[in-house]
């Protein structure tokens, strides 16, 4: 394997990986034999099939949420021997952010949805934590650290982030006075108040840390270099209101990669930053789910340019297809990480097998309306007999093989619900940039954004 950053990334998708899943094993906790697909309404418009889809999606986080916790669960198929309880905390920050799309859209009351986060950051506010930094995994019942890896058994600062940019977003939101909202409020201030970002730095200002474990130490030593997902980690590190990174780190550690400058063209597309390719397409959605990168710039880049092209990229792969495989085509594209045939894998065009991920494309409609509405056209119209479910279209699928998950993962049911908001409406990255604490951080990194005050 030739660069460092998908070994790493290999090593953490091995442990989600549950081998052949529930095709053999059949233990998919919310296969309902009620459900029939066949009967979903047909002959919509697009905008009401977008809402249908994230609505339906939402169901995952609302209706399957943990019963203790209100958290994420990691999937809906049970991981390893953990069972119900895995509760996922990055998934959950996207699912805080879908639930607020579902405020917003009156699918649900707001106290009703305002009580659900309410009871979640009281739970994550006595949740294992190391130096304020949450694990991968939580059990949902007691809050106890559940290991990612054998060695990953500590605090996650990346999934960390992605649960933190849902909070503050919640923070935004619920500006109400009602006990509910005034308590999630109160506990997102002192959960972001207690996030020891310095700490991850191991007190060298050139370097920031993924991982540390009371048990483990820094044994995982992975650094945080781009270009990857992990762009939003140094936004809050220097955002931080009490122990911030400085911007020094972003620039020694961050940038300093050779996965990180580009400028080659692939499919006659130039690609500013990141890997040949530009990697699984969750580069494009996981840091910006809250970020706003219409007009975001730094020394390095114009992000919208770089998720744009880099969306461009994987769906001019995919019509090109150069792997010959079934079904691929300019209304069936996307590579991400997601469950596949044989375990778990982080598609992209550089890691191709034929396994098509819905998130992929649906979370990329801010960057590509056009071409993301006739996957998802796809996918409902032609396609929806096969991936169409009680949780909205199931995780991957892959045609050369004839298999079809019956799994849903957080991780990707969450960014479909929100990335399809902020491109209808921009809500989250609303939210997100007006945080006091975010614009600092942005600012302090030297980035430019009309979101910026």
């Amino acid at each position: 394997m030739k660069n460092p950053f998908y070994l790493i990334l290999y090593i953490c998708l091995f442990f989600l990986s549950t081998a052949t899943f529930a095709q053999k094993k059949k233990n998919n906790l919310t296969k309902s034999t009620a459900f029939d697909p066949s009967n979903r309404p047909k002959n919509l418009s697009d905008t009401a099939l977008l809402e249908l889809v994230q609505k339906q999606t939402f169901r995952y986080f609302w209706d399957f949420g943990h019963p203790v916790s209100g958290l994420s669960r990691e999937r809906s198929n049970k991981s390893f021997d953990y069972g119900d309880e895995v509760v996922t905390t990055g998934g959950t920050g996207f699912g805080i952010m879908a639930m607020i799309v579902a405020s917003e859209r009156k699918w649900y009351p707001r106290d009703s949805i305002a009580n659900r986060v309410a009871k979640m950051v009281k739970f994550l506010a006595k949740a294992d934590n190391y130096h304020g930094a949450f694990p991968h995994w939580l059990d949902g019942e007691t809050g106890k650290t559940i290991p990612f890896g054998r060695k990953d058994d500590g605090g996650d600062l990346v999934e960390t982030s992605f649960l933190m940019t849902g909070l503050l977003c919640a923070k935004q939101y619920f500006n109400k006075d009602t006990e509910a909202e005034r308590t999630i409020r109160s506990r997102v201030e002192w959960i972001w108040n207690e996030l020891e970002f310095d700490w991850y730095t191991r007190g060298n200002p050139n370097q920031l840390y993924w991982h540390w474990s009371p048990n483990q130490g820094w044994a995982m030593n992975f650094e945080l270099r781009g270009y990857n997902e992990t762009l939003i980690t140094y936004i809050l590190g220097a955002a931080s209101p009490r122990y911030p990174i400085t911007a020094q780190v972003y620039n020694k550690c961050w940038a300093q990669s050779d996965f990180f400058k580009n400028g080659r063209e692939f499919y006659g597309v130039k690609l500013p930053l990141g890997f040949d390719y530009g990697g699984p397409l969750f580069f494009t959605h996981y840091s910006f789910v809250g970020l706003d990168p219409r007009n975001l710039k730094d020394r390095y880049a114009d992000y919208w340019q770089q998720n744009v092209n880099h969306t461009l990229i994987n769906y001019k792969h995919c019509v090109a297809n150069p792997g010959k495989f079934k079904g691929y085509g300019e209304n069936s594209w996307g590579l991400t990480a997601s469950d596949t045939y044989n375990g778990y894998n982080a598609h992209s065009p550089t890691n191709d097998f034929g396994t098509i991920t819905p998130t992929a494309a649906l979370s990329s409609f801010p960057y590509t309306p056009e071409q993301s509405m006739k996957a998802l056209r796809h996918f409902y119209d032609d396609m929806g007999d096969k991936l169409w479910s009680e949780y909205g279209f199931i995780d991957a699928f892959n045609e050369s093989q004839n298999w079809y998950a019956s799994s849903h993962l957080a991780i990707d049911q969450g960014p479909i619900i929100v990335m399809i908001e902020n491109y209808r409406t921009g809500l989250l990255w609303k939210l997100f940039m007006q945080d006091k604490d975010v614009q600092n951080g942005l600012k302090k990194l030297g980035f430019e954004s009309p979101a910026l005050k």
